[in-house]
């Protein structure tokens, strides 16, 4: 069931660390990269032989669907839109990680090194903040921050969530 309050309240809390104009741009850069890299990691992450031998690529991606199922569901809770875009978003990173794969690029190595600059570029916003990032509060934000960036993207774009 769709909880837009929940969402604004949500959206609201997160926004009140995010003020300072180079906080936000850094943020619009560094949230979704950070959400691509974490995608990586997950796709990293080898299956038992037992599971590749007897699925193939039926199940090879399995574990990256495993956690996203629950964060999307989370998102549907709160926004039906927002989930759905969300959805084509984190397809498209599939699609992307699976191209890397086919042409041999080491995408934990890759997500790693750029997962450290993006976080390094964040905590470099909340300096200049001069507030803490809101996970620090509650570890939900950290699934609140993608929705952050693509609420701004749905104003933009004059669309209601």
């Amino acid at each position: 069931m769709e909880n837009s309050s929940e969402l604004h309240a949500w959206l609201d809390e997160y926004a009140l660390s995010h003020q300072n104009a180079t906080n936000i741009i850094i943020h619009k850069i560094c949230v979704p990269t950070i959400t691509f890299t974490v995608l990586g990691f997950l796709w990293s992450i080898p299956l038992p032989k037992t599971i590749r031998q007897n699925f193939g690529h039926l199940f090879s991606h399995l574990i990256p669907m495993l956690v996203i199922g629950p964060v999307l569901t989370f998102y549907f809770r709160l926004s039906t839109k927002m989930a759905i875009a969300m959805s084509i978003l984190l397809s498209m990173a599939f699609i992307i990680l699976g191209i890397m794969e086919q042409k041999h690029v080491r995408i934990f190595r890759v997500s790693l090194l750029i997962f450290v600059l993006a976080w390094i570029g964040q905590f470099i916003g909340h300096d200049i903040e001069g507030k803490k990032p809101s996970f620090f509060k509650d570890l939900q934000f950290l699934a609140i921050g993608p929705l952050w960036t693509l609420a701004s993207a749905f104003r933009a774009l004059g669309i209601e969530y």
